[in-house]
């Protein structure tokens, strides 16, 4: 309970000055993680002239989930949290797998909430283990620097500041934070459902931690914090060398040329969402047909982007134009989750 209190006092300096109260909302499942942080930050932040409220979000996947969400807002309620909101999303019908669909829609909630009460952040409880568990499955699909990087403490979104004060908080701690307080806890089934990568990501994480011993979920964790520091240095680079290459037409090849390939890949990654609809679509294959267009060209025709723009080698410039006809598309990557573009920019 001490950790996880310490964690949350941690992140009291990103908020804005107690004389402003601020509001935080956390994003509160009913689980273990989360509710060992709803329970901190009631009782860190509200001394130090935060107000907190909470979210939870009903994603309409299970049978009872409407009252699962009523019972996490009931307790916050009944804790003195406030605002306290239900949100229910709906997930069918999204592109990407059922994991994605569901974050995609969870976050969409949590910021149309942030902003509909104005708050300063919204709290997240990943934890340790989410964060090694994130990196392995980044190992295990190919990710690059940024996916490797796994989860940042901060990030904005929308609009909006997540903060994730437990990533150097583990998932036995949270558990037994719980257990102190006495919080119910209710323990989500898809957690051990064999259809979601990261249940099988939580298994071979256990067994590699049985194996070669406790410090794996530390290592990796590390490792995230260790790439990212690095990551966040080539994205600054890389921001100040997508003002160089650019053009009126679009981004010169020439100077693309010049840079590392750590560094171009970005500036096209950058670049590439900016024109893409959805962002998050643009994959490492559609990076990698544009760096083509740069360091290996033969004549080849245009690389279409997701929402229907297409980029083509032109004159020394790649431009961004209307969709190119189908032999010129580059196959798509089927196989590269959309939230990674190759592992540069989430």
């Amino acid at each position: 309970m001490a950790a996880v209190r310490a964690a949350v006092r941690r992140i009291r300096p990103t908020l804005p000055p107690a004389d402003e109260a601020p509001l935080a909302l956390v994003a509160c499942s009913g689980g273990p993680d989360s509710m060992a942080l709803a329970g901190a930050a009631r009782f860190v932040l509200t001394r130090e002239g935060v107000r907190v409220g909470l979210v939870t979000v009903d994603h309409q996947l299970q049978e009872g989930s409407a009252r699962r969400a009523e019972r996490v807002a009931r307790w916050a309620r009944d804790g003195g949290l406030a605002p306290v909101r239900v949100e229910t999303v709906a997930v069918t019908g999204r592109t990407g797998g059922p994991e994605a669909a569901a974050r995609d829609a969870r976050y969409e909630a949590l910021a149309a909430a942030a902003r509909a009460e104005g708050a300063a952040a919204v709290l997240l409880g990943h934890t340790r283990d989410d964060q090694a568990e994130t990196v392995l499955l980044a190992l295990l699909r190919g990710a690059g620097p940024r996916g490797v990087s796994a989860m940042p403490v901060r990030r904005v979104r929308d609009g909006v500041t997540f903060l994730r004060p437990l990533l150097d908080v583990s998932r036995a701690q949270t558990a037994a934070a719980c257990a102190a307080e006495q919080l119910p806890v209710w323990h989500d089934p898809h957690n051990s459902d064999p259809a979601y990568r990261r249940t099988h990501a939580r298994a071979l994480l256990a067994d590699l931690a049985q194996r070669l011993g406790p410090a794996v979920v530390d290592n990796l964790a590390r490792t995230a914090r260790l790439v990212a520091a690095d990551a966040s240095a080539l994205d600054r680079l890389a921001r100040r060398a997508a003002q160089r290459v650019a053009v009126p037409d679009g981004l010169s090849v020439d100077l693309l040329a010049r840079l590392s390939a750590a560094v171009r890949t970005r500036v096209l990654h950058r670049w590439a969402v900016s024109l893409a609809t959805p962002r998050s679509a643009v994959s490492h294959r559609h990076v990698a047909a544009l760096d083509a267009l740069v360091t290996d060209w033969h004549g080849q025709g245009a690389v279409s982007l997701p929402g229907g723009r297409a980029v083509r080698r032109r004159r020394g410039v790649l431009v961004a134009e209307a969709p190119a006809p189908a032999h010129d598309t580059p196959p798509a990557d089927r196989s590269t989750p959309p939230t990674d573009a190759a592992g540069l920019v989430p």
